[in-house]
C-alpha cells in the first residue's frame, strides 16, 4: 500500500515523527554537500575517479586538450585564470593531477604548500622514473632562483633548470592567492632543445599549473601541465612521455608531501 502526503501534511508529519524529520535533514544536508563538490569539477570527471579522490587516491587523466579539463569554471576566480591560461596555451599534450586532503588536521595546508612552491632549490633531487629506461633519475638535475619580486598577493620568480633531456629550462613562476585558493604556474621562458638534437618546445608552450582550494570537508589539490609542441614523426611518442610524465611527477610529489 502506498501514502500520499500532501504539501499541507508535511509539517504535521514531521512534528509527530522525529525519526522521519532527522532522516530528512541528513538527506538534505548530504545533497548540499553534494552540489558543493560537484561545482568543484564538471561532467568530465568520471564517477570512479570521484570515487577515488574521495578514497584519498591520486588520479592522473591524460587528456590531450584542454577542452577534456574536468575542473569547473565559474566556482573560483584563479580558477578560471587557470582554465584561461590553458586555453591560451593551446596544448597538444596535457594532463591532470587530482588529489583530496582533509581539511582538518590540515588547516595551515595553504601555508605550507606556499612555502614548498617558494623553495625552488628543492626542486632539485626529485625522484623520475624513466618508464623508457626502467631506471630511476633527478627530475631536476638542479634548481636555483635568477630573481624574485612580490606585487601585493602575486610573486615572481625567475629560475634556472636543468632538466634531461631539455637541459636548460628558464623559467618563470608566479604564486597568487586570494581568499579562495593558491595559484602557481610555471612557463618556460626559453627554447628547449631535445637531446640537443632539435627544438621541440617554444618560449611559453609549457606550463606546469597547481591550484589549492577548499571544498566542504577537504582541500583539494589540482595540477595541470601541458605543452603546445609539434607533432614530429617517430618522436612524439617519445617527447610527450618524456614531458608530461616529468609535469606529472613535479605534481604528484608536490602532492604527496602533505
Amino acid at each position: 500500500m502506498i501514502y500520499y502526503i500532501t504539501i499541507i501534511e508535511i509539517p504535521l508529519f514531521f512534528t509527530y515523527n522525529k525519526r522521519m524529520r532527522r532522516i530528512f535533514i541528513a538527506s538534505f544536508a548530504f545533497l548540499l554537500a553534494f552540489s558543493a563538490q560537484a561545482q568543484a569539477f564538471n561532467s568530465l570527471l568520471s564517477d570512479d575517479d570521484v570515487a577515488a579522490l574521495n578514497d584519498g587516491e591520486l588520479v592522473v587523466r591524460n587528456i590531450n586538450f584542454h577542452k577534456n579539463m574536468c575542473l569547473a569554471k565559474g566556482r573560483l576566480t584563479l580558477g578560471d585564470e587557470l582554465i584561461s591560461q590553458i586555453a591560451r596555451l593551446n596544448p597538444k599534450y596535457l594532463a591532470e593531477v587530482i588529489q583530496f586532503k582533509p581539511y582538518e588536521g590540515n588547516e595551515d595546508l595553504p601555508s605550507r604548500l606556499e612555502s614548498t612552491l617558494n623553495n625552488v632549490a628543492d626542486y632539485a633531487g626529485i625522484p623520475y622514473f624513466s618508464v623508457r629506461a626502467q631506471k630511476w633519475y633527478d627530475l631536476y638535475e638542479s634548481a636555483q632562483i635568477v630573481s624574485a619580486t612580490e606585487d601585493g598577493n602575486k610573486k615572481t620568480i625567475h629560475a634556472d633548470l636543468i632538466m634531461d633531456p631539455f637541459d636548460y629550462v628558464n623559467e618563470r613562476i608566479e604564486i597568487t592567492s586570494d581568499s579562495e585558493a593558491i595559484l602557481y604556474t610555471a612557463t618556460n621562458t626559453n627554447k628547449l632543445r631535445y637531446l640537443d638534437k632539435f627544438d621541440c618546445v617554444g618560449p611559453e608552450k609549457m606550463k606546469i599549473c597547481i591550484l589549492l582550494f577548499r571544498d566542504g570537508d577537504n582541500w583539494v589539490l589540482y595540477g595541470i601541465g601541458g605543452v603546445n609542441a609539434p607533432r614530429i614523426p617517430f618522436f612524439t611518442e617519445r617527447i610527450q612521455t618524456s614531458l608530461i610524465n616529468r609535469i606529472n611527477t613535479f605534481c604528484s610529489y608536490i602532492f604527496q608531501k602533505f
